[in-house]
Protein backbone atom coordinates (compact mmCIF):
# COMPACT_ATOMS: atom_id res chain seq x y z
CA UNK A 1 0.00 0.00 0.00
CA UNK A 2 2.02 2.90 -1.02
CA UNK A 3 1.86 6.49 0.55
CA UNK A 4 2.42 9.00 -1.44
CA UNK A 5 2.38 11.89 0.99
CA UNK A 6 3.63 12.49 4.35
CA UNK A 7 1.31 11.20 5.99
CA UNK A 8 2.27 7.26 7.07
CA UNK A 9 0.03 4.95 8.74
CA UNK A 10 0.34 1.57 11.08
CA UNK A 11 -0.73 -0.42 7.94
CA UNK A 12 2.04 1.52 5.61
CA UNK A 13 4.64 -1.83 3.94
CA UNK A 14 7.25 -0.16 4.67
CA UNK A 15 7.31 2.32 6.70
CA UNK A 16 9.55 5.06 6.41
CA UNK A 17 9.36 7.22 9.60
CA UNK A 18 12.10 7.79 11.91
CA UNK A 19 12.30 5.15 14.08
CA UNK A 20 11.67 6.36 18.11
CA UNK A 21 11.54 3.32 19.88
CA UNK A 22 9.73 3.27 23.55
CA UNK A 23 9.56 0.09 25.87
CA UNK A 24 6.32 -0.64 27.51
CA UNK A 25 5.02 -3.05 30.65
CA UNK A 26 2.22 -4.61 31.29
CA UNK A 27 0.44 -7.47 32.66
CA UNK A 28 -1.65 -9.40 30.23
CA UNK A 29 -3.81 -12.68 31.19
CA UNK A 30 -1.84 -12.94 34.34
CA UNK A 31 1.55 -12.48 32.50
CA UNK A 32 4.32 -9.73 32.94
CA UNK A 33 5.48 -8.58 29.33
CA UNK A 34 7.59 -6.70 28.45
CA UNK A 35 7.53 -4.54 24.82
CA UNK A 36 9.57 -2.91 22.30
CA UNK A 37 7.69 -0.74 20.45
CA UNK A 38 8.36 2.33 17.72
CA UNK A 39 7.02 5.04 16.23
CA UNK A 40 5.27 3.99 12.37
CA UNK A 41 3.21 0.99 14.41
CA UNK A 42 0.24 1.14 16.23
CA UNK A 43 -0.21 2.33 20.02
CA UNK A 44 3.08 2.69 20.37
CA UNK A 45 3.12 4.22 23.89
CA UNK A 46 0.54 1.42 25.32
CA UNK A 47 -1.26 -1.66 24.55
CA UNK A 48 -4.59 -0.06 23.36
CA UNK A 49 -7.39 -0.48 25.21
CA UNK A 50 -9.30 -2.50 22.59
CA UNK A 51 -6.25 -4.70 22.11
CA UNK A 52 -6.47 -5.65 25.69
CA UNK A 53 -10.21 -6.56 25.82
CA UNK A 54 -9.71 -8.50 22.60
CA UNK A 55 -6.80 -10.21 24.52
CA UNK A 56 -8.83 -10.80 28.07
CA UNK A 57 -11.87 -11.72 26.21
CA UNK A 58 -11.20 -14.14 23.68
CA UNK A 59 -12.37 -17.68 22.95
CA UNK A 60 -8.69 -19.82 23.13
CA UNK A 61 -8.62 -23.81 23.36
CA UNK A 62 -5.30 -24.63 24.45
CA UNK A 63 -4.53 -26.80 21.42
CA UNK A 64 -5.72 -24.62 18.71
CA UNK A 65 -3.64 -22.67 15.90
CA UNK A 66 -4.42 -18.98 16.04
CA UNK A 67 -3.72 -16.38 13.94
CA UNK A 68 -2.90 -12.91 15.44
CA UNK A 69 -4.21 -10.73 11.81
CA UNK A 70 -2.79 -7.12 11.67
CA UNK A 71 0.01 -8.33 14.59
CA UNK A 72 1.52 -4.70 15.27
CA UNK A 73 4.41 -5.44 17.45
CA UNK A 74 2.86 -8.78 18.11
CA UNK A 75 1.09 -8.23 21.66
CA UNK A 76 -2.06 -10.41 20.71
CA UNK A 77 -0.41 -13.14 19.29
CA UNK A 78 2.12 -13.34 22.02
CA UNK A 79 0.07 -12.57 25.15
CA UNK A 80 -1.77 -15.82 23.82
CA UNK A 81 0.86 -18.20 23.29
CA UNK A 82 2.61 -16.96 26.99
CA UNK A 83 -1.16 -18.08 28.42
CA UNK A 84 -1.50 -21.25 26.49
CA UNK A 85 1.94 -22.44 25.22
CA UNK A 86 0.10 -25.61 23.96
CA UNK A 87 -1.02 -23.21 20.84
CA UNK A 88 0.36 -22.56 17.38
CA UNK A 89 0.28 -19.03 17.13
CA UNK A 90 1.16 -16.89 13.77
CA UNK A 91 1.35 -12.89 13.69
CA UNK A 92 0.82 -11.40 10.31
CA UNK A 93 1.17 -7.61 9.77
CA UNK A 94 1.91 -6.14 6.16
CA UNK A 95 4.30 -3.43 8.01
CA UNK A 96 7.36 -4.69 7.61
CA UNK A 97 8.25 -2.39 10.45
CA UNK A 98 5.73 -4.26 13.13
CA UNK A 99 7.36 -7.67 12.01
CA UNK A 100 10.78 -6.56 13.08
CA UNK A 101 9.45 -5.46 16.27
CA UNK A 102 7.15 -9.01 16.69
CA UNK A 103 9.65 -11.00 16.33
CA UNK A 104 11.85 -8.99 19.19
CA UNK A 105 8.70 -9.04 21.29
CA UNK A 106 8.93 -12.96 21.01
CA UNK A 107 12.34 -13.61 21.46
CA UNK A 108 12.01 -10.72 24.77
CA UNK A 109 9.27 -12.37 26.05
CA UNK A 110 10.55 -15.63 25.42
CA UNK A 111 7.70 -17.52 23.12
CA UNK A 112 8.02 -19.15 19.81
CA UNK A 113 5.55 -18.26 16.92
CA UNK A 114 5.36 -17.43 13.09
CA UNK A 115 5.96 -14.21 11.88
CA UNK A 116 4.34 -13.85 8.06
CA UNK A 117 3.53 -10.96 5.69
CA UNK A 118 0.83 -12.80 3.67
CA UNK A 119 -1.19 -15.59 4.06
CA UNK A 120 -0.92 -18.69 1.05
CA UNK A 121 -2.86 -21.94 2.41
CA UNK A 122 -2.73 -21.69 6.20
CA UNK A 123 -5.53 -22.32 7.83
CA UNK A 124 -6.50 -21.55 11.94
CA UNK A 125 -9.00 -22.49 14.49
CA UNK A 126 -9.60 -18.48 15.25
CA UNK A 127 -8.61 -15.36 14.07
CA UNK A 128 -7.78 -12.32 16.36
CA UNK A 129 -8.37 -9.06 14.63
CA UNK A 130 -8.66 -5.27 15.92
CA UNK A 131 -9.80 -3.69 12.87
CA UNK A 132 -7.50 -1.07 11.20
CA UNK A 133 -10.58 1.70 11.45
CA UNK A 134 -8.64 4.43 10.07
CA UNK A 135 -7.59 2.29 6.79
CA UNK A 136 -11.43 2.83 6.38
CA UNK A 137 -14.35 -0.28 6.06
CA UNK A 138 -13.55 -1.33 2.22
CA UNK A 139 -9.67 -2.67 4.29
CA UNK A 140 -11.35 -3.64 7.15
CA UNK A 141 -14.09 -5.98 5.12
CA UNK A 142 -11.26 -7.57 3.14
CA UNK A 143 -9.68 -8.62 6.17
CA UNK A 144 -12.92 -10.15 7.56
CA UNK A 145 -13.02 -11.76 3.69
CA UNK A 146 -9.53 -13.18 4.13
CA UNK A 147 -10.30 -14.50 7.72
CA UNK A 148 -13.45 -16.24 6.54
CA UNK A 149 -11.19 -18.04 4.03
CA UNK A 150 -8.40 -18.82 5.84
CA UNK A 151 -10.61 -20.21 8.47
CA UNK A 152 -11.10 -24.25 9.65
CA UNK A 153 -14.65 -25.49 9.37
CA UNK A 154 -16.19 -24.53 13.25
CA UNK A 155 -13.65 -21.61 13.31
CA UNK A 156 -14.18 -18.84 14.72
CA UNK A 157 -13.14 -14.82 13.89
CA UNK A 158 -12.95 -12.70 17.07
CA UNK A 159 -12.53 -8.91 16.62
CA UNK A 160 -12.79 -5.87 18.67
CA UNK A 161 -14.49 -2.33 18.04
CA UNK A 162 -16.31 0.49 19.78
CA UNK A 163 -19.79 -0.32 19.03
CA UNK A 164 -20.99 3.45 18.42
CA UNK A 165 -17.88 4.14 16.28
CA UNK A 166 -18.08 1.37 13.51
CA UNK A 167 -18.89 -1.60 15.47
CA UNK A 168 -22.30 -2.24 14.91
CA UNK A 169 -21.25 -1.79 10.76
CA UNK A 170 -18.59 -4.27 11.36
CA UNK A 171 -21.24 -6.76 13.72
CA UNK A 172 -23.31 -6.32 10.77
CA UNK A 173 -20.45 -7.31 7.80
CA UNK A 174 -20.11 -10.20 10.38
CA UNK A 175 -23.60 -11.61 10.21
CA UNK A 176 -23.78 -11.07 6.36
CA UNK A 177 -20.69 -13.18 5.97
CA UNK A 178 -20.72 -15.76 8.39
CA UNK A 179 -24.18 -15.98 8.88
CA UNK A 180 -24.07 -15.53 12.85
CA UNK A 181 -22.52 -13.31 15.22
CA UNK A 182 -22.24 -12.88 19.05
CA UNK A 183 -20.92 -10.27 21.47
CA UNK A 184 -19.40 -12.52 24.06
CA UNK A 185 -17.72 -9.18 25.61
CA UNK A 186 -18.43 -5.64 26.70
CA UNK A 187 -15.88 -3.32 28.50
CA UNK A 188 -15.25 0.53 28.35
CA UNK A 189 -17.79 1.17 25.39
CA UNK A 190 -15.86 -1.78 23.16
CA UNK A 191 -17.43 -4.71 22.26
CA UNK A 192 -15.63 -8.23 21.19
CA UNK A 193 -17.71 -10.03 18.28
CA UNK A 194 -17.49 -13.70 16.98
CA UNK A 195 -18.89 -15.60 14.06
CA UNK A 196 -18.23 -19.39 13.35
CA UNK A 197 -17.51 -20.38 10.36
Amino acid sequence: MAENNAVEHYYTEKPTSKIKEVIIEDVVLGNKLVLLTSSGLFSPKRIDKGTKVLIENAVINPDWTVLDLGCGYGVVGISIKKKFPETKVTLLDVNERALTYSKKNAERNKVEVTTVNKLVEEKFNTILLNPPQSAGKKICFELFELSKKHLENKGIFQIVARHKKGGRTFENKMKELFGNVKTIAKESGYRVYVSEK
